[in-house]
């Protein structure tokens, strides 16, 4: 009998190969003077790109967080379960350091070390890097009160995984959480109404709801509210030094459309426990260098995404054919993942700026601070923007392949939205962007003379400079069309970076796409000309 299911012009599986094999991130680690971190990034993107990893993060999606409130003898236990899948997600990130290890590491440059294996760790699952991600950015926060610091910090960037519910002098690692928003203000915790009682020990007493809390599961939670001296931030333990647990009360998980394998929860505070972390009624700036990493890991998270998508699109139509040619040699199908792979890479190259200017603020240059606080809300804003649309486009170069679940595709999807909303959507992130040049004129200039560097290297970046200088200096309704201007600032930045660091055919591709007239609205609207061959060959499956 004829073989009626024989399997003929099908993909190979997507394994074996080194994640961080990628051109644009390994040359902005070695920018950065953190070269030093090459060797572990190889390691760890080899371990990103198997089928165990690959496993790993099917397993944690197919099997999320389940909620048990109560004991079967009918106590109050408030855990969350998680698939062992979760675990060993989680082992790997914060054995490599993802978390809050850089804050204890002397060597130039940690932040951008950082910074890259979050961006190739997170392709193989990005749910679980959302406590990865809060753990790094609890450490400011909580140096705004030096006691807190001396006994959490060593704790918090230990490189060990330590699940489990106890008091946190007695676990080798810890992880925190975040719990701002309520039911009644979301981005607005200004009209947060969960209140702070002082004690007599000097701990206060918190009553009150949370609508998100990220990470119900964490060891410690910083969160705010209304202390009498007003908006005040806290850390709450989830164990008490007696052993006893903290009373938050878990309500219910969210069903969320995507970050599946990631527990986010509304939770009680029933007269918890909290420490006053900063100073009464400092709340939000105590707060805000919190929100400006994991703002920094959104755009990181965003450009890991698109690089993955774009992998996976020409992984697919390199071994797909159709029409008689190999998808990947018919002219349409290039333009487009060349596209894909134009925007991952401008993507890539402004998130490791950002964190290599992390690197050079936090060792106390005072200019490069003000090009962080600007282009951060920038490309917070835009980066994540282009997500989603990224990855619809990815997808869909799979065909209907790319719309089941086993091709990766749909979960990528569904995930890429998420970082264009957590930690302000796209209003509240352009809006911090005129906010910092309201507040704090000399970012405009920072941030100019950062686009400066690349001045006539190429006319189009000229021209769309020029044109942004222009539009900064009209101040008509200029609420009203922030996202116009902020979108200019991150073309402009982008368009910077691929002229100075960037490949000369990435580079004028974009400037022809995003910032020249010749241009359109879709993915894979190069224009004739451009040099797909060599964009293409910045993908080296």
């Amino acid at each position: 009998m004829p073989a009626t299911h024989e399997v003929t012009n099908q993909v190979p599986a997507p394994y074996g190969h080194d994640v961080a094999a990628d051109p644009t991130l390994l040359a902005a680690l070695h920018r950065a003077g953190a070269g030093w971190a090459e060797p572990e990034l190889h390691e760890l993107g080899v371990l990103a790109g198997s089928e165990q990893a690959w496993e790993w993060g099917r397993l944690a999606n197919e099997h999320p967080p389940v909620l048990r409130t109560h004991d079967r003898w009918g106590h109050r236990i408030d855990e969350v379960e998680f698939h062992p899948a979760w675990h060993e997600l989680m082992g790997v990130a914060v054995g490599h350091g993802l978390h809050a290890a850089p804050w204890r590491e002397a060597r130039p440059g940690a932040h951008t070390a950082r910074a890259a294996k979050f961006h190739v760790w997170s392709q193989v699952e990005a749910g679980h890097t959302c406590p990865v991600s809060m753990t790094y950015a609890a450490v400011p926060a909580l140096r705004t009160t030096p006691a807190l610091a001396e006994w959490l910090e060593p704790l918090l960037a230990s490189r060990e995984y330590d699940f489990g519910l106890r008091e946190p002098s007695a676990k080798r690692g810890l992880i925190a959480g975040m719990s701002m928003t309520e039911k009644q203000g979301g981005s607005d915790v200004r009209a947060n109404t969960t209140t702070a009682t002082p004690q007599p020990d000097g701990s206060y007493r918190l009553t009150g709801h949370k609508w998100f809390t990220s990470a119900p599961m964490s060891d410690v939670f910083l969160t705010l509210a209304q202390a009498p001296g007003g908006l005040s931030c806290f850390l709450l333990p989830r164990v008490l030094p007696d052993g006893s647990r903290n009373r938050l009360l878990l309500q219910r998980l969210k069903d969320k459309l995507g970050n599946k394998s990631n527990a986010s929860a509304e939770i009680e505070y029933d007269g918890a426990v909290g420490l006053l972390v900063g100073e009464e009624g400092r709340g939000v700036p105590t707060i805000i260098e919190m929100v400006n990493m994991t703002r920094l890991d959104c755009t990181i998270g965003a450009a890991a995404g698109m690089r993955y998508g774009a992998v996976r699109a020409i992984h697919h139509a390199t071994h797909r054919r159709a029409f008689g040619a190999a998808l990947v040699d018919q002219p349409l199908m290039r333009n487009v993942l060349a596209d894909l792979v134009v925007e991952s890479e401008a993507a890539t190259a402004v998130a490791m700026r950002l964190a290599e200017s992390t690197d050079r603020a936090l060792a106390g240059d005072a200019g490069e601070a003000l090009v962080r606080r600007l282009g951060l809300a920038v490309a917070k804003y835009w980066v994540c923007k282009r997500g989603p649309a990224h990855a619809a486009e990815a997808l869909e170069c799979l065909g209907g392949n790319g719309y089941v679940e086993e091709s990766g595709m749909p979960r990528l999807y569904r995930e890429a939205p998420l970082v264009s909303i957590w930690e302000g959507s796209g209003n509240v992130a352009a809006l911090d962007a005129l906010r910092a040049m309201a507040r704090s004129p000399e970012t405009v200039d920072a941030f100019l003379g950062e686009l400066d560097l690349a001045a006539g290297a190429d006319r189009r970046l000229d021209a769309a400079t020029a044109a942004l200088r222009k539009q900064l200096g009209d101040h008509a309704e200029l609420e009203y069309r922030t996202r116009r201007l902020v979108e200019s600032m991150a073309l402009a930045f982008q368009g910077s970076l691929l002229i100075r660091y960037g490949d000369p055919a990435v580079a004028d591709a974009f400037c022809a796409s995003r910032l020249g007239g010749d241009h359109g609205a879709a993915f894979g609207t190069l224009p004739v000309g451009a040099d797909t061959a060599a964009v293409l060959g910045r993908v080296r499956l």
